[in-house]
């Protein structure tokens, strides 16, 4: 992050129309200046969900930048509008709460450092490469795009797994930018056709507790719905060594859909879906989104690529990821191996 008295060019060369079809909205970062985006429906919707009020809200913004520069003064973040408005939408315009995710983001890097270093799409080129995400061209109905995960498509012999997170969190960047995200949030489509005991086992329930305390509890972006389809028996050892992790209201917005596409259909309309679950959007497009994010690489070079934006800055232990102990690691990866073993 850089140091918010340096000025730093964020914008980043337009994304080719013909190379990034379908996903239009996606710009340059915003400038400095705020100027609202949101259709007087999205302006409406954030204020009946989000208590967000368009007479209020750069002054709500001011309120959280005098927070964080009397609070931490030393923590290197970006502080402009645009950057600030997003963990005051995923929070509801809550200070203190958009405050706790702003740190939260940020300590993130300190836990997971593998995660974060060089953090940028062309090393992650492979992942976006094999399919095991994508999201796709068209939103819901409701103005939510969707990320499609397929766990199946990774063998933990292709590489550590922690790539995988690492494109996650570089798409999800990614899909924030654009307010109506902020407002609208995403869905989740994970097809777990083809995971195995291999694939289950391997991240551990450590793991899986640092991605879902990341998506859960350090990024500002609202999850609406997470589908799982063609979902195999040692799936429910996988989600019960994770729903333990999960929040209730995250927890009741997952649905288990098996192999009926009936049943995701009323989920997820076949307008947006590919061929491949039973939809009409033509088939499953792999390469559209790589090249939305290889075309930004300059852009998280200035975001990612940069010091330690905690360095010199003292946060509780309440802000660092719950099970950091080392001692927890072993017992808890054995109860995971058994309960898959169990299910199988």
């Amino acid at each position: 992050m850089a140091d918010q008295h340096e000025s730093i060019d964020l914008t980043s060369p337009p994304v080719d129309s013909s190379a990034a079809a379908g996903f239009s909205w996606f710009h340059a970062p915003p400038p400095p200046m705020y100027s609202c985006t949101l259709t007087p429906e999205l302006v409406h919707k954030a204020r009946e969900e989000l208590q967000e009020k368009p007479e209020w809200r750069l002054r709500d913004v001011q309120a959280l930048r005098d927070m964080i520069l009397k609070e931490q003064p030393n923590l290197r973040t970006r502080l402009d509008d645009a950057f600030l408005l997003r963990f005051l939408r995923a929070r509801k315009f809550d200070y203190d709460r958009a405050m706790q995710l702003l740190l939260n983001y940020h300590a993130g890097r300190k836990a997971w450092p593998e995660v974060f270093q060089d953090l940028k799409p062309s090393t992650v080129k492979h992942v976006l490469d094999l399919g095991f995400l994508t999201v796709l061209p068209q939103p819901d109905p409701s103005g939510r795009y969707i990320l499609c995960l397929r766990p199946g498509k990774w063998k933990p012999n292709d590489y550590p797994f922690v790539d995988n997170v690492r494109a996650l969190y570089l798409t999800l960047e990614k899909l924030i930018q654009p307010e109506e995200t902020q407002v609208n949030g995403i869905v989740i489509l994970a097809d777990y056709t083809g995971v195995g005991m291999s694939q289950a086992s391997n991240p551990g329930p450590f793991l899986a507790k640092k991605v879902v305390s990341i998506l859960q509890d350090g990024f500002p972006i609202r999850i609406k719905a997470v589908n799982i389809i063609n979902e195999p028996r040692i799936f429910k050892g996988i989600f019960a060594i994770i729903k333990p992790f999960l929040k209730e209201k995250m927890a009741e917005r997952y649905v288990l859909h098996g192999s009926d596409l009936r049943s995701l259909h009323k989920n997820v309309p076949c307008s947006v879906l590919p061929e491949e679950y039973g939809g009409s959007a033509g088939q499953l497009d792999l390469c559209s989104w790589s090249r939305v994010l290889l075309g930004c690489e300059e852009e998280f070079i200035v975001e990612f690529c940069q010091p330690d934006p905690l360095e010199g800055v003292v946060l509780p232990d309440s802000m660092l990821f719950e099970g950091e102990a080392r001692g927890q690691d072993d017992d808890s990866f054995r109860g995971l191996r058994s309960q898959l073993y169990y299910c199988y």
